[in-house]
């Protein structure tokens, strides 16, 4: 499968798209940090490390749906990056499985392009 490298921060979820629509998961995997944290589902502790990256999408792989990930805000200071986004996930089919608006906390990996550290799909979890 072909190898993809997100240049710039806002790519990330365009690769990880591609790579969900390919099967690859192995792909999808690349596009996080080894120390990644993803906050999903909201209610239950973040998954951990690329094992984490695995589990939040191997249920997706028999549906290969689209993601479409439109930034709203960007900032990078050196090889890490914060990102605001509102996304969809669409079905083969046309119809949206889900949508939200997220946020984002990418890093720079040894491969020269960026990965997601932190991924909050709903937003931040609460303090509450």
């Amino acid at each position: 499968m072909t190898q993809r490298i997100a240049h710039h921060p806002g790519e990330i979820a365009d690769c990880v798209s591609a790579y969900l629509q390919e099967g690859d998961l192995d792909g999808i995997t690349s596009m996080f940090h080894p120390d990644c944290q993803i906050f999903f589902p909201p209610d239950q502790p973040p998954l951990t490390g690329l094992e984490g990256a695995r589990k939040a999408f191997e249920g997706f792989l028999d549906i290969r749906p689209q993601i479409k990930s439109e930034v709203f805000c960007e900032a990078i200071s050196g090889d890490v990056a914060l990102l605001r986004a509102n996304w969809r996930v669409i079905a083969p089919d046309g119809n949206v499985m889900a949508e939200g608006q997220s946020t984002e906390v990418a890093k720079k990996l040894e491969n020269g392009g960026w990965g997601y550290l932190i991924d909050c799909p709903n937003g931040p979890p609460s303090l509450a």
